[in-house]
Protein backbone atom coordinates (compact mmCIF):
# COMPACT_ATOMS: atom_id res chain seq x y z
CA UNK A 1 0.00 0.00 0.00
CA UNK A 2 2.86 2.32 0.91
CA UNK A 3 4.64 1.48 -2.80
CA UNK A 4 1.56 2.46 -4.00
CA UNK A 5 0.92 5.66 -2.52
CA UNK A 6 4.56 7.01 -3.37
CA UNK A 7 3.89 6.00 -7.05
CA UNK A 8 0.43 7.15 -7.27
CA UNK A 9 1.65 10.71 -5.25
CA UNK A 10 4.94 10.99 -7.37
CA UNK A 11 3.65 10.68 -10.64
CA UNK A 12 0.41 13.17 -9.28
CA UNK A 13 -3.27 12.10 -10.17
CA UNK A 14 -3.94 14.03 -13.15
CA UNK A 15 -6.18 17.13 -12.31
CA UNK A 16 -6.19 16.67 -8.51
CA UNK A 17 -4.45 17.64 -5.81
CA UNK A 18 -3.62 15.15 -3.32
CA UNK A 19 -2.56 15.59 0.29
CA UNK A 20 -1.76 12.16 2.02
CA UNK A 21 -3.00 11.65 5.96
CA UNK A 22 -0.76 8.85 7.35
CA UNK A 23 0.63 8.39 11.14
CA UNK A 24 4.25 9.52 11.43
CA UNK A 25 7.04 6.85 9.92
CA UNK A 26 8.78 5.50 7.40
CA UNK A 27 5.96 6.72 4.59
CA UNK A 28 5.52 9.44 6.10
CA UNK A 29 9.39 10.05 5.92
CA UNK A 30 9.09 8.75 2.12
CA UNK A 31 6.65 11.53 1.34
CA UNK A 32 8.59 14.39 2.75
CA UNK A 33 11.97 12.98 0.79
CA UNK A 34 9.77 13.34 -2.59
CA UNK A 35 8.03 16.39 -1.63
CA UNK A 36 4.39 15.37 -1.90
CA UNK A 37 1.89 17.18 0.38
CA UNK A 38 1.05 15.31 3.68
CA UNK A 39 -0.53 16.05 7.05
CA UNK A 40 0.27 13.58 9.78
CA UNK A 41 -1.88 12.10 12.65
CA UNK A 42 -2.65 9.63 14.89
CA UNK A 43 -4.92 7.71 12.04
CA UNK A 44 -3.06 3.84 12.58
CA UNK A 45 -5.21 0.98 14.24
CA UNK A 46 -2.73 1.02 17.86
CA UNK A 47 -4.24 4.74 18.02
CA UNK A 48 -7.79 3.02 18.32
CA UNK A 49 -10.87 3.88 16.11
CA UNK A 50 -12.34 6.32 17.89
CA UNK A 51 -9.29 8.92 17.66
CA UNK A 52 -8.62 7.99 14.62
CA UNK A 53 -11.93 8.95 13.24
CA UNK A 54 -11.70 12.12 15.24
CA UNK A 55 -8.44 12.63 13.61
CA UNK A 56 -9.23 12.28 10.19
CA UNK A 57 -12.74 14.51 10.80
CA UNK A 58 -9.95 17.50 11.58
CA UNK A 59 -8.19 17.20 8.77
CA UNK A 60 -11.34 17.14 6.66
CA UNK A 61 -12.53 20.18 8.08
CA UNK A 62 -9.37 21.81 8.00
CA UNK A 63 -8.71 21.00 3.81
CA UNK A 64 -12.75 20.80 2.73
CA UNK A 65 -11.36 18.13 -0.04
CA UNK A 66 -13.95 16.87 -2.77
CA UNK A 67 -12.95 13.89 -1.89
CA UNK A 68 -11.81 10.92 0.46
CA UNK A 69 -9.47 8.23 -1.31
CA UNK A 70 -8.89 5.50 1.46
CA UNK A 71 -7.02 1.89 1.46
CA UNK A 72 -6.56 -1.02 3.25
CA UNK A 73 -9.29 -2.32 5.70
CA UNK A 74 -9.15 -0.07 8.85
CA UNK A 75 -8.91 3.23 6.92
CA UNK A 76 -11.61 2.23 4.74
CA UNK A 77 -13.88 1.68 7.88
CA UNK A 78 -13.22 5.31 9.91
CA UNK A 79 -13.19 7.14 6.38
CA UNK A 80 -17.13 6.27 6.27
CA UNK A 81 -17.50 7.42 9.92
CA UNK A 82 -15.31 10.43 8.96
CA UNK A 83 -16.91 11.76 5.98
CA UNK A 84 -20.32 11.74 7.53
CA UNK A 85 -22.22 15.11 7.31
CA UNK A 86 -19.22 16.80 6.49
CA UNK A 87 -18.87 19.04 2.90
CA UNK A 88 -16.22 19.91 0.65
CA UNK A 89 -15.26 23.28 -0.04
CA UNK A 90 -18.32 23.67 -3.01
CA UNK A 91 -20.92 22.89 -0.46
CA UNK A 92 -21.05 19.04 -1.27
CA UNK A 93 -21.01 15.95 0.54
CA UNK A 94 -17.25 14.57 0.12
CA UNK A 95 -17.17 11.71 -2.25
CA UNK A 96 -15.36 8.05 -0.81
CA UNK A 97 -13.30 5.82 -3.07
CA UNK A 98 -11.57 3.00 -1.52
CA UNK A 99 -8.58 0.43 -2.94
CA UNK A 100 -8.46 -2.67 -1.76
CA UNK A 101 -5.14 -4.01 -1.63
CA UNK A 102 -5.59 -7.41 0.13
CA UNK A 103 -8.39 -9.24 0.60
CA UNK A 104 -7.50 -12.58 0.60
CA UNK A 105 -8.99 -15.73 -0.62
CA UNK A 106 -8.17 -18.12 1.94
CA UNK A 107 -10.90 -17.21 4.56
CA UNK A 108 -10.02 -16.65 8.17
CA UNK A 109 -6.24 -17.40 7.14
CA UNK A 110 -5.43 -13.74 8.60
CA UNK A 111 -8.36 -13.36 10.96
CA UNK A 112 -7.54 -14.68 15.01
CA UNK A 113 -10.64 -16.64 14.55
CA UNK A 114 -14.09 -16.68 12.74
CA UNK A 115 -16.15 -14.68 14.85
CA UNK A 116 -13.59 -12.08 14.26
CA UNK A 117 -13.77 -12.82 10.56
CA UNK A 118 -17.49 -12.58 10.08
CA UNK A 119 -17.71 -9.12 12.00
CA UNK A 120 -15.05 -7.36 9.63
CA UNK A 121 -16.88 -8.98 6.73
CA UNK A 122 -20.42 -7.17 7.87
CA UNK A 123 -18.22 -4.40 8.56
CA UNK A 124 -17.37 -4.00 4.85
CA UNK A 125 -20.61 -5.24 3.48
CA UNK A 126 -21.93 -2.44 5.76
CA UNK A 127 -19.60 0.17 4.56
CA UNK A 128 -19.46 -0.63 0.90
CA UNK A 129 -23.23 0.96 0.44
CA UNK A 130 -21.74 4.13 1.74
CA UNK A 131 -19.27 4.44 -0.73
CA UNK A 132 -18.93 5.91 -4.03
CA UNK A 133 -16.99 3.81 -5.96
CA UNK A 134 -14.50 0.52 -5.09
CA UNK A 135 -10.73 0.19 -6.42
CA UNK A 136 -9.53 -3.42 -7.00
CA UNK A 137 -5.86 -4.23 -7.92
CA UNK A 138 -6.95 -7.06 -9.84
CA UNK A 139 -9.65 -9.43 -11.20
CA UNK A 140 -9.29 -11.49 -8.35
CA UNK A 141 -9.61 -8.81 -5.75
CA UNK A 142 -13.03 -7.55 -7.29
CA UNK A 143 -13.99 -11.68 -7.43
CA UNK A 144 -13.04 -11.88 -3.50
CA UNK A 145 -14.97 -8.04 -2.76
CA UNK A 146 -18.41 -9.87 -4.22
CA UNK A 147 -17.86 -13.07 -2.64
CA UNK A 148 -17.09 -12.26 0.68
CA UNK A 149 -18.80 -8.40 1.13
CA UNK A 150 -21.36 -8.52 -1.69
CA UNK A 151 -22.20 -5.51 -3.97
CA UNK A 152 -22.49 -2.53 -2.64
CA UNK A 153 -20.70 0.39 -4.55
CA UNK A 154 -19.12 0.33 -7.92
CA UNK A 155 -16.09 -2.05 -8.65
CA UNK A 156 -13.42 -1.03 -10.94
CA UNK A 157 -10.25 -3.00 -11.81
CA UNK A 158 -7.13 -0.90 -11.79
CA UNK A 159 -4.08 -3.07 -11.31
CA UNK A 160 -0.86 -1.26 -9.60
CA UNK A 161 2.19 -0.64 -12.00
CA UNK A 162 5.44 0.12 -12.45
CA UNK A 163 7.94 1.83 -14.60
CA UNK A 164 10.93 -0.43 -15.93
CA UNK A 165 13.86 0.75 -15.02
CA UNK A 166 15.96 2.69 -17.78
CA UNK A 167 19.02 0.93 -16.67
CA UNK A 168 18.80 -2.32 -16.92
CA UNK A 169 21.43 -4.30 -18.46
CA UNK A 170 20.35 -7.20 -20.78
CA UNK A 171 19.02 -10.53 -18.48
CA UNK A 172 21.24 -13.26 -18.55
CA UNK A 173 20.90 -16.79 -17.80
CA UNK A 174 22.20 -17.91 -13.70
CA UNK A 175 20.25 -19.13 -10.27
CA UNK A 176 20.77 -16.75 -7.91
CA UNK A 177 17.39 -16.86 -6.42
CA UNK A 178 16.16 -13.75 -4.24
CA UNK A 179 13.00 -13.95 -1.95
CA UNK A 180 11.87 -10.77 -0.75
CA UNK A 181 9.14 -11.27 1.40
CA UNK A 182 8.16 -11.15 5.42
CA UNK A 183 9.67 -14.39 7.24
CA UNK A 184 6.56 -15.39 8.16
CA UNK A 185 4.08 -18.62 6.92
CA UNK A 186 1.73 -16.88 4.83
CA UNK A 187 5.09 -16.48 2.64
CA UNK A 188 6.15 -20.19 2.79
CA UNK A 189 9.84 -19.85 2.95
CA UNK A 190 10.68 -23.06 4.49
CA UNK A 191 8.88 -24.81 0.65
CA UNK A 192 11.79 -23.13 -1.07
CA UNK A 193 14.37 -24.05 1.49
CA UNK A 194 13.20 -27.34 0.73
CA UNK A 195 13.17 -26.98 -2.93
CA UNK A 196 16.71 -25.19 -3.25
CA UNK A 197 18.13 -28.15 -1.68
CA UNK A 198 17.07 -30.15 -4.85
CA UNK A 199 18.52 -27.46 -7.09
CA UNK A 200 21.76 -26.95 -5.14
CA UNK A 201 22.65 -30.49 -5.34
CA UNK A 202 21.98 -30.04 -9.76
CA UNK A 203 23.97 -27.01 -9.73
CA UNK A 204 26.25 -26.35 -6.67
CA UNK A 205 26.73 -22.77 -8.20
CA UNK A 206 23.28 -21.77 -7.11
CA UNK A 207 22.76 -19.63 -3.76
CA UNK A 208 19.65 -17.93 -2.58
CA UNK A 209 19.18 -14.40 -0.54
CA UNK A 210 16.56 -14.42 1.75
CA UNK A 211 15.72 -11.13 2.39
CA UNK A 212 13.72 -9.29 5.18
CA UNK A 213 12.60 -10.34 8.63
CA UNK A 214 9.83 -11.70 11.16
CA UNK A 215 8.70 -14.49 13.22
CA UNK A 216 10.08 -17.52 11.24
CA UNK A 217 13.73 -16.17 11.01
CA UNK A 218 15.07 -18.29 13.49
CA UNK A 219 13.32 -21.35 12.46
CA UNK A 220 14.04 -20.50 9.09
CA UNK A 221 18.13 -20.14 9.38
CA UNK A 222 17.88 -24.05 11.63
CA UNK A 223 16.56 -25.32 8.74
CA UNK A 224 18.51 -23.86 6.56
CA UNK A 225 21.48 -25.04 8.25
CA UNK A 226 19.94 -29.08 8.55
CA UNK A 227 19.38 -29.11 4.62
CA UNK A 228 23.14 -28.45 4.35
CA UNK A 229 22.34 -25.01 2.67
CA UNK A 230 25.26 -22.80 5.14
CA UNK A 231 27.34 -22.14 2.12
CA UNK A 232 24.38 -21.38 -0.66
CA UNK A 233 21.62 -19.83 1.48
CA UNK A 234 22.71 -15.95 2.98
CA UNK A 235 19.88 -14.20 5.36
CA UNK A 236 20.35 -10.91 4.55
CA UNK A 237 17.86 -8.89 6.81
CA UNK A 238 16.07 -5.82 5.24
CA UNK A 239 17.21 -4.42 1.75
CA UNK A 240 16.65 -2.01 -0.79
CA UNK A 241 14.66 -3.95 -2.78
CA UNK A 242 15.82 -2.35 -5.75
CA UNK A 243 19.58 -3.29 -5.36
CA UNK A 244 18.51 -7.22 -4.05
CA UNK A 245 16.67 -7.33 -7.80
CA UNK A 246 19.66 -6.08 -9.69
CA UNK A 247 21.72 -8.74 -8.17
CA UNK A 248 19.47 -11.61 -8.73
CA UNK A 249 18.43 -13.57 -11.69
CA UNK A 250 15.42 -15.32 -10.49
CA UNK A 251 12.56 -14.16 -7.72
CA UNK A 252 10.60 -16.86 -5.53
CA UNK A 253 7.78 -15.60 -4.19
CA UNK A 254 4.99 -18.69 -2.78
CA UNK A 255 2.94 -17.00 -0.53
CA UNK A 256 -0.82 -18.49 0.33
CA UNK A 257 -2.30 -15.65 -1.29
CA UNK A 258 -1.26 -12.34 -2.99
CA UNK A 259 -3.64 -9.43 -4.49
CA UNK A 260 -1.02 -7.81 -6.93
CA UNK A 261 2.54 -8.09 -6.06
CA UNK A 262 4.56 -5.92 -6.45
CA UNK A 263 7.87 -7.43 -5.95
CA UNK A 264 6.42 -9.36 -8.83
CA UNK A 265 6.05 -6.14 -10.84
CA UNK A 266 9.18 -5.24 -9.92
CA UNK A 267 10.73 -8.38 -11.06
CA UNK A 268 9.41 -8.01 -14.70
CA UNK A 269 10.32 -4.76 -14.84
CA UNK A 270 13.87 -6.33 -14.96
CA UNK A 271 13.28 -9.11 -17.06
CA UNK A 272 13.34 -11.63 -14.03
CA UNK A 273 12.93 -15.19 -13.87
CA UNK A 274 9.83 -15.30 -12.07
CA UNK A 275 8.51 -18.27 -9.64
CA UNK A 276 5.28 -17.80 -7.69
CA UNK A 277 2.54 -19.93 -6.53
CA UNK A 278 -1.11 -20.15 -8.75
CA UNK A 279 -2.84 -17.75 -6.41
CA UNK A 280 -4.85 -14.21 -6.14
CA UNK A 281 -3.92 -11.43 -9.20
CA UNK A 282 -0.54 -13.31 -9.88
CA UNK A 283 -1.65 -15.27 -12.75
CA UNK A 284 -3.00 -12.12 -14.15
CA UNK A 285 0.68 -10.44 -14.57
CA UNK A 286 2.66 -14.18 -15.29
CA UNK A 287 1.87 -16.99 -17.52
CA UNK A 288 1.62 -20.30 -16.51
CA UNK A 289 5.28 -21.63 -16.78
CA UNK A 290 5.85 -19.22 -13.57
CA UNK A 291 2.85 -20.74 -11.44
CA UNK A 292 3.81 -23.79 -8.88
CA UNK A 293 1.72 -25.31 -6.18
CA UNK A 294 3.38 -24.23 -2.71
CA UNK A 295 3.26 -28.22 -2.05
CA UNK A 296 5.15 -29.71 -5.08
CA UNK A 297 8.69 -29.17 -4.10
CA UNK A 298 10.39 -31.06 -7.02
CA UNK A 299 8.05 -29.00 -9.64
CA UNK A 300 9.45 -25.44 -7.43
CA UNK A 301 12.92 -26.48 -7.77
CA UNK A 302 12.56 -27.44 -11.69
CA UNK A 303 10.99 -24.11 -12.09
CA UNK A 304 13.53 -22.27 -10.54
CA UNK A 305 15.56 -23.95 -12.63
CA UNK A 306 13.95 -23.08 -16.02
CA UNK A 307 13.53 -19.69 -14.78
CA UNK A 308 17.54 -19.00 -13.81
CA UNK A 309 18.84 -20.80 -17.46
CA UNK A 310 16.49 -20.23 -20.32
CA UNK A 311 16.09 -16.94 -20.79
CA UNK A 312 12.84 -18.18 -23.31
CA UNK A 313 11.06 -18.98 -20.40
CA UNK A 314 10.90 -15.60 -18.78
CA UNK A 315 7.61 -13.71 -18.55
CA UNK A 316 7.75 -11.22 -20.70
CA UNK A 317 7.23 -7.45 -19.41
CA UNK A 318 4.23 -6.61 -21.65
CA UNK A 319 1.99 -5.99 -19.36
CA UNK A 320 3.60 -3.43 -17.67
CA UNK A 321 3.13 -0.82 -20.70
CA UNK A 322 1.39 2.22 -19.69
CA UNK A 323 2.96 2.35 -16.05
CA UNK A 324 2.31 4.45 -13.55
CA UNK A 325 0.96 6.87 -15.90
CA UNK A 326 -2.02 4.76 -16.74
CA UNK A 327 -2.34 4.04 -13.23
CA UNK A 328 -2.92 7.51 -12.27
CA UNK A 329 -4.99 8.33 -15.68
CA UNK A 330 -7.51 5.59 -14.59
CA UNK A 331 -7.50 6.80 -10.49
CA UNK A 332 -8.14 9.88 -12.34
CA UNK A 333 -11.40 8.67 -13.68
CA UNK A 334 -12.65 7.37 -10.65
CA UNK A 335 -12.64 10.15 -9.07
CA UNK A 336 -14.46 12.41 -11.67
CA UNK A 337 -17.03 9.40 -11.43
CA UNK A 338 -17.57 9.72 -8.25
CA UNK A 339 -18.24 13.02 -8.09
CA UNK A 340 -20.90 13.41 -10.81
Amino acid sequence: MARHILDATEVGIPGWRVVVVCPEGPLAEALRAQGSPMVTAAVSPADGTGRAVSEVRAVLRRLAPDLLHTHLAFADLIGVAAVTGLRSGRGERIRLVSTEHGISGVRGYFQPGRMSAAAKSAAHRARLHRTDHVIAVSESTREQILEQWGRGAPITVIRNEVDPPSDVPAPRPGLRVLSLARLAPEKRIDQLLRAMSLVVAEHPEATLTVAGDGPLRDDLERSSAELGLQNAVTFSGFVDSQDALASHDVVVQLSVWENLSYTLLDALSRGLGIVATDVGGNSEIIPAQCLVDSADVRTIADTIRRQGVDLMQRPSPEPLVGGRERMTGRIASIYEEAGR
